[in-house]
């Protein structure tokens, strides 16, 4: 019997020889996880047996590096994943679990009920305290702070998070929340912006989080992003990062120059109306470029130039903007063409 696929999507893996981390097609089955470099490619890279298998989430390993992942064969091989953004992370991570412990009963795969009990955990759940971070109506205000003579946005300090912390009754001291501070920073939920909190966590003290006005930190997945650089393919504009996140995840992006097609992280904001684009392997701190939306014509599409050269075909879409620039997109899968398709043509058409 042909093995059950559960779940596929781009994720960026830690090569096991070159130790580089390069965006990879993962496919989970019920009985292992194979990851491919193109989607079209037929014949895996490699294979990963879930049998006597151990998910490590989050995974500490690489200081510089959020979001990751490790899973672990039977015979101790170590397989290092990284998502784009929180929320894709915690999805393969429990998928991933679940086919593991399906495996080990000798029952079939089957997803649990997502319903929430009201009822907060006893002990505190650091992955559901972001989000309760993450709130735009109660959460941590993210700012627009300038410090050591640059300008970082979507950031907030240290004592931002410890007074929050204290006056939603998540911890009774200044002591204690800063510890609670450092197990968000630990587990990759806060990076450090700046040199201060960067010396801070490279300090090797008890709390890694700096009760200090220049102490600057950032909620990983958010877009944050640092101003005073130049970017390898378009300009980017200070006030296009005002805007809230709308949607974000990878993407297949045909380039205008070598037509060659890359995949790329996208961030899509509402006011100002801008998509951005990154290498999902270096982070978000630096884009590599942004397409304002505001007036733009965003359409499915079924044949894209030059894309058959590069093996490129199915969930494509083309988006238009006013000065007539195009650009090519291609989706993992139908259903998540037609969810940035809504997305996109709603904030061109709201946002400014």
């Amino acid at each position: 019997m042909e093995p059950k696929q559960i779940k596929e999507g781009y994720l960026v893996k830690k090569g096991t020889v070159l130790n580089s981390w390069k965006v990879v097609w993962v496919v989970l089955s019920d009985d292992g996880v194979e990851f491919f470099k193109r989607k079209a490619d037929s014949a895996p890279k490699g294979m990963i047996p879930l049998k006597g298998a151990v998910l490590t989430s989050p995974c500490q390993d690489f200081s510089k590096r959020a979001l990751v992942f490790k899973l672990s064969t039977g015979k101790n091989q170590d397989h290092f994943f990284q998502a784009t953004h929180l929320e894709e992370r915690e999805s393969w991570v429990k998928d991933i679990k679940r086919a593991i412990t399906c495996l080990q009963g000798g029952v079939k795969f089957a997803r649990k009920s997502t319903r929430r009990s009201i009822r907060l955990p006893d002990t505190i759940n650091l992955s559901e305290l972001c989000i309760l971070m993450r709130d735009q109506e109660n959460g941590v205000k993210e700012q627009k702070l300038e410090k050591e003579k640059r300008v970082y946005n979507h950031c907030f300090t240290g004592g931002t998070v410890v007074d929050w912390l204290i006056s939603k009754d998540k911890a009774r001291n200044r002591p204690e929340a800063l510890m609670l501070a450092t197990g968000l920073l630990n587990e990759g939920f806060l990076q450090p912006a700046g040199d201060v909190s960067k010396q801070g966590v490279e300090g090797g003290a008890v709390s890694t989080v700096l009760d200090e006005p220049n102490a600057l930190y950032y909620f990983a997945d958010s877009g944050f992003f640092c101003e005073g650089y130049s970017s390898d393919e378009d300009v980017i504009v200070k006030d296009e990062f005002r805007g809230n996140i709308v949607k974000q995840g990878c993407l297949l992006k045909q380039g205008h120059r070598r037509k060659n097609w890359k995949v790329r992280k996208f961030i899509l904001r509402n006011d100002p109306a801008y998509i951005h684009y990154y290498d999902p392997t270096k982070g978000d701190e630096y884009p590599l470029g942004s397409i304002h939306l505001r007036g733009s014509v965003i359409t499915a599409v079924e044949f894209v130039p030059d894309a058959k050269r590069y093996d490129v075909d199915g969930n494509l879409f083309e988006i238009i903007t006013s000065d007539e620039t195009h650009y090519f997109l291609q989706a993992a899968t139908s259903e998540e063409r037609k969810e940035w398709i809504k997305a996109i043509h709603t904030v061109s058409k709201t946002g400014k």
